[in-house]
């Protein structure tokens, strides 16, 4: 009985907003620095600064997106790019499936044929860097 009591205090408690739900720490550095990775590999960059960076190693397919700036004194202001990047899995290699910068994606199923070629390019580099 004093389970049941007990039990029923935790369900009202968690109703009423006194038991936060746990949040499971979701970000991957591994994910976010593939795709840095890729957003250096396709800008023909060597260094990029970041502004926000977020991972889904949990999505089906997992990912990363972030702003960036290509300029090195980078201002908080100067983070207006953004990429989004897609994987096959979220523990490497991670296999790159797609990419967007801005509004523009590159994948193997694009219909423009060069942004096809831009994500085998970007893919290749992806690749070698692995072995």
């Amino acid at each position: 009985m004093r389970h049941a009591v007990f039990a029923a205090a935790a369900v009202s408690a968690a109703f009423a907003g006194f038991i936060q739900p746990q949040v499971a720490a979701a970000q991957s550095p591994q994910l976010e620095q593939a795709c840095i990775a890729v957003a250096k590999s396709f800008l023909l960059v060597p260094t990029l600064k970041t502004g926000i960076v977020q991972s889904f190693p949990e999505l089906d397919p997992p990912g990363a997106r972030l702003t960036y700036s290509t300029r090195e004194d980078a201002k908080p202001t100067d983070f207006t790019n953004e990429i989004d990047c897609e994987f096959d899995k979220a523990t490497p290699p991670f296999g790159l499936t797609r990419f967007c910068i801005s509004q523009t994606c590159y994948g193997p199923g694009e219909q423009e044929p060069e942004n096809r070629r831009r994500y085998q390019e970007v893919k290749a580099l992806m690749d070698r860097a692995k072995k």
